[in-house]
C-alpha cells in the first residue's frame, strides 16, 4: 500500500517578508484561483494533490515542533498520530528515515512517497500517475525519484543525468540513474540541456520504506545506527526520550547525499508536470498571472510606465512609477524592494537582520 511522507519543516527564508520563521511558506496562501472562496495553502495544496491516490490515514506530515499545531490546524483530516515531529533540522535523510519507521510499524509492505510541502505543481495529474508507476517499480527494489522537464538552463536546482532505459509504458519512461550532479553554472547547465540526459532534481522519491532503511544502514550508519535506537522505543512509554536522546547523534545528511548518490538501485521518472519549488520571488512570479504589462499583481496596485514587475502585497495601495523587472512585497511591519535578478539575495537580508537581533525573522 502506498503512504506520503510530506516534508514541511522548512523555513522559507527566501520568500522574507511574507514567510517567517513563525509561519513559514509551506503554511501560507500565495495564489488564488478564480472564483476560490477559501484559498489552500502549499502544504494544503500538497496533500490535496495525492487524495485521490492515498487517504489522509496513510499521510504523514513531517515537522519541527513549532510547527506541529499549524500542522494540525490546516489538515484536520490528517490523523494526529501521523505528524511526526523532529527535535531539530538533521537533513532529509533522518527525516526520512525516521518516517520509514512509523510506516513499517503500520504495514511492512508500504511504499512512501516523499514529497516537499512548499512545491507548486500545476499537473496534479501527471503527479498521481507517475506516482503509481513508481509505486510499481518500488516494488520491484527501485528507488525510484521524479526528473523534472527543464525548461531554461537552471543554475538553481541540482540535475540528474539518465542512464539505462529500464521501462516504456504507461506514456512515460524509467531510466536508471547514471549521476546526480550539484547546481551548475550557466554554461554547463545550458549544456545540459541541450544534451537532453539531464532532468531537474525535485527531491521528490518513491521507494519502500524497508528498502531506505536498509540502503541507509548499507550507506549512512551515521543515520542508521541512531534510526535503529529509536525504532526499537516507537510505541513504547520511551518513546519520546529515545527520539531526544538518540536524535542529537544523528549524522546532519540530506537523502541525495546519503542514499541515492551511493545507491546502485535510484531510477528516474521523467515527467512534465509544471513544477516549481518557489524557490525566491522572482520563482513566485514566473508562475502567478500576468498583466499585459507583464507585471504580476497580488494584493492592490496601481502602476504607471510599469513592466515584468511582481507586486506583492495586501490591503493598502501599492503605487509604482517607471519600475521594470522588480519585486515589491509589502506586509504590515516590513518592505522589500530589489530588482529580480537579484531575489535569491534575500537569504542575505535576512542572515544580516538575524545578526543584528532583529525580531521581523
Amino acid at each position: 500500500m502506498m503512504y506520503a511522507l510530506v516534508l514541511a519543516g522548512g523555513s522559507g527564508t527566501r520568500l522574507w517578508p511574507y514567510s517567517r520563521s513563525s509561519k513559514p511558506k509551506q503554511f501560507l496562501v500565495l495564489s488564488r484561483k478564480d472564483g476560490e472562496t477559501q484559498p489552500r495553502s502549499m502544504l494544503q495544496e500538497t496533500v490535496d494533490r495525492v487524495l485521490p491516490l492515498i487517504p489522509p490515514s496513510n499521510i504523514f506530515v513531517a515537522t519541527g515542533s513549532i510547527y506541529a499545531q499549524m500542522v494540525a490546524e490546516q489538515l484536520p483530516d490528517v490523523p494526529a498520530e501521523n505528524i511526526i515531529v523532529e527535535p531539530s533540522g538533521k537533513g532529509t535523510a533522518p527525516c526520512i528515515g525516521l518516517g520509514a519507521l512509523h510506516m513499517l510499524r503500520r504495514d511492512p509492505n508500504a511504499v512512501m512517497a516523499v514529497l516537499s510541502s512548499d512545491h507548486v505543481v500545476h499537473h496534479a495529474d501527471r503527479l498521481r500517475d507517475v506516482l503509481t508507476i513508481g509505486d510499481r517499480a518500488a516494488g520491484d527494489g527501485h528507488l525510484v525519484t521524479i526528473g523534472i522537464q527543464p525548461t531554461e538552463p537552471s543554475t538553481g536546482y541540482g540535475y540528474i543525468e539518465k542512464g539505462a532505459l529500464l521501462q516504456d509504458a504507461d506514456s512515460y519512461q524509467m531510466f536508471k540513474v547514471r549521476r546526480f550532479v550539484e547546481k551548475p553554472n550557466e554554461e554547463r547547465a545550458r549544456a545540459y540541456i541541450d544534451s537532453g540526459e539531464y532532468y531537474w532534481n525535485a527531491g521528490m522519491f518513491i521507494w519502500r520504506a524497508d528498502v531506505v532503511l536498509n540502503e541507509l544502514e548499507s550507506h549512512c550508519p551515521g543515520v542508521a545506527a541512531p534510526l535503529k535506537l529509536i525504532g526499537a522505543a516507537i510505541g513504547s512509554p520511551a518513546e519520546e526520550s529515545s527520539l531526544l536522546r538518540h536524535w542529537a547523534d544523528m549524522e546532519n545528511i540530506a537523502i541525495d547525499v546519503a542514499v541515492m548518490e551511493r545507491t546502485a538501485h535510484a531510477a528516474v521518472i521523467p515527467a512534465d508536470l509544471a513544477w516549481s519549488d518557489v524557490g525566491d520571488w522572482s520563482a513566485l512570479a514566473d508562475i502567478l498571472p500576468r498583466d499585459a504589462n507583464g507585471n504580476t499583481v497580488v494584493g492592490h496596485s496601481v502602476g504607471l510606465d510599469t513592466h515584468n514587475t511582481l507586486v506583492f502585497g495586501g490591503e493598502r495601495i501599492i503605487a509604482t512609477i517607471g519600475l521594470d523587472d522588480m519585486v515589491i512585497v509589502d506586509t504590515p511591519d516590513a518592505l522589500l524592494v530589489c530588482p529580480r535578478h537579484r531575489t535569491q539575495d534575500v537569504k542575505a537580508i535576512v542572515t544580516r537582520l538575524r545578526a543584528q537581533g532583529s525580531r521581523l525573522l
